[in-house]
Parts: structure tokens; sequence; C-alpha cells
């Protein structure tokens, strides 16, 4: 039996059911002259395509490729809170390239994840915006990506973000930790902030305080400004040291999720700990007001937080004070925060005092 034409159902489209295929069409043609600033030579034809090309076969004699992904986690919350949406593509990247950074390896491209309910442009845009300058700032390409619209995935107003990268380094470059070495000591490099760890506590906090933004800290700086300050992007000057200094450095270690406790850890053999003296530098204005206002024991503080120090080197110290001078050419503050032990049976191989 057919149906009448009363009981016809009425036509739909794609765009009824919440997906806006013009809308995606937009941002595409908005994002492409964002993305091409990041190209590199290297780089093989341009959007669009089903898969991106690089070309290595000019760069590497032995290429050991490295890769790595991860999000922002809960900052991208207080991102979306307080509409801050085009520096949040920065703290994206640098959470990939730096892990891929510890390793020696140059970032030759990334790729990005962009999910959202519903496709508002010009919040994509930004996203995306600060996304392409975080790789200009990197030095690596971004080669591609995918923007998915979900209605019903995401409540409105909500987008989530991933990021995917891949690197390369010269076998005979590679940096895995063997080299590290009891009495080695540890730089610190300053942090530019949280960077993008801990915000699940971050928020709890500054919730608990009444969310007070425009507290200005002892640096001057707004607490809302410290809270969303990319992290920072160490590619350029470390891949710069390595290529003067790279004999003298042993290891290391992007201190992310686990904080001091237990990233630097990571790159130490066994049978070899750490000792990290908390009091070669000043906690930074940002992490005093969230452990004062939070009421974080040290302990929780150490191993949720960078402390203010974002990457560590591992040298010998014999060639601290190069690498310190190197340092110090390249505009990155520092400072010798500890040194490479040995372990203690049924001891806590990582030491803060």
């Amino acid at each position: 039996m057919t149906n009448s034409p009363s009981s016809t159902p009425p036509s739909l489209t794609y765009r009824d059911a919440g997906v806006d295929i013009d809308a995606g069409n937009e941002l595409v043609e908005r994002i492409k002259p964002l993305v091409k600033r990041s190209f590199r030579p290297e780089v093989m034809g341009g959007l669009g395509g089903f898969g991106a090309l690089f070309d290595l076969s000019n760069k590497y004699r032995e290429p050991v490729l490295v890769s790595g992904t991860d999000g922002v986690g809960t900052k991208l919350k207080l991102a979306q809170q307080l509409g801050r949406h085009d520096t949040i593509g920065i703290d994206l990247v640098a959470m990939c390239v730096n892990d891929v950074l510890v390793q020696g390896a140059e970032p030759l491209f990334f790729l990005d994840y962009f999910a959202t309910g519903k496709l508002h442009i010009d919040t994509a845009a930004a996203v995306v915006g600060g996304i392409a300058n975080g790789c200009t700032e990197a030095g690596c390409a971004l080669i591609g990506g995918e923007t998915a619209e979900m209605p019903d995935m995401y409540p409105p107003g909500e987008y989530d973000l991933a990021g995917f990268t891949v690197g390369a380094v010269e076998k005979s470059e590679l940096l895995d930790g063997a080299r590290v070495a009891q009495g080695d000591l540890l730089i610190g490099i300053a942090s530019s902030g949280p960077h993008s760890n801990g915000y699940s506590l971050i928020r709890r906090i500054y919730d608990r305080a009444g969310q007070p933004a425009d507290l200005v800290l002892e640096d001057g700086k707004r607490l809302v400004d410290a809270l969303m300050a990319p992290t920072a992007l160490y590619v350029k000057p470390v891949l710069a040291l390595l290529k003067a200094h790279g004999e003298a450095i042993h290891g290391m270690a992007h201190i992310t999720g686990g904080g001091l406790t237990e990233n630097i850890i990571r790159v130490v053999p066994d049978g070899l700990g750490l000792d990290i003296r908390a009091s070669a530098w000043s906690l930074p204005p940002v992490f005093q007001w969230l452990q004062r206002e939070g009421a974080v024991a040290d302990a929780e503080m150490w191993r949720t937080f960078n402390c203010g120090i974002g990457f560590v080197l591992v040298v010998p110290p014999a060639q601290a004070g190069r690498i310190g001078t190197a340092l110090d050419g390249l505009g990155l503050a520092h400072w010798t925060i500890g040194e490479v032990t040995a372990a203690t049976d049924g001891a806590e191989r990582v030491h803060i005092g």
C-alpha cells in the first residue's frame, strides 16, 4: 500500500540534521592562508587532498621518525568559559612538539582534530589560527587536519581538540637517555605558566576562590592571563642548542602531566635516581597563588604542576657552564635544579627537597 501525499514525511537535509557543509567549506577557505604560512619546502601539494605529503629525501641520511599526540586537557574548558580561543591552539601544538623534541627530533608536520556539536566559524578559525601560529613558531608545517561537526555529541558552544605530530632525527643523534650518568646535572628551563597540565585542579581552585580573573599577582600579571598563558614552545632554541652542543646533552625531559616528580625520571636509566633542589628557583606567583588558595601540599604540587620548570636538560658537570652560557644567548631563563644520583633500594627514585 502506498502512502498518500498527505502522509509523506518532509524531505530532510544534512543541515536539518545539524551539519552545515557550507560552513565547513567556508572555514577551510578562512584558514587556508593561515595554514599556508606554516608550510615548509618539503610539503608537497596543499590542503584538500585525502592525505598530506611530505618529502624527506633531501634532508636526512638515516632518519628516525618520532611521533607524538596529545590534547590540552581541561584547559580547554577554561578557554571556552573565558571565550579565549586564539591561543589554545598554541598549547595543542606545544604539547605535541615539545614531546618529540625530547628525543632530539625536529617536528616536521602537524595534524589537528577539531570536533564540535555545531560549527561556529569565527571560533573555529580562531582556534585553527592559534594552531597555525604555534606551528610557525615551532617550524613545523600544519599539513592537514579534520573538522568534525557532530550534533548532540557536545553541548552548545563546546568543542574538543587533539593534535598529532611527526618529527625526525638522524639515527646517530637520537637521544634516549642511555648516556645519563650519576653526577650529571639537571638544568631546568623556565615554563610560561602551568602550560596545559593540572587544569582540573586549577579550575577547582579558581572556582572555589570565586573566579577572581582580574586579581593582580605579585609579578603584575592578571590571574586570568597567567592561567591562560600559552605553553612555551622550546623547539627552535633547543634544536639550535643541540646543533651546537649536542654531544654535551645526555638527556632531555618535557615537564607535563606528572610534574617534576614523574617526568625527568622517564629518561634516567634504572639504578639511578634524582635529587631535585626546590630552593634552586623561585616558585612563580601563579603557582604560589594556586598552592595558597587550594591549600595544596608540596608533594601534590610537584606531581601535578611544572612549578615553573617546563623543560629539563641532563648534562655532565664539566659542560654545565657552556650549556648555561648558550641558554643565556638563546634567551632562555634557566637554573641548575639538581643532579642524577645512585638509586637506593627501597627508596623513592626522585627526591625533591
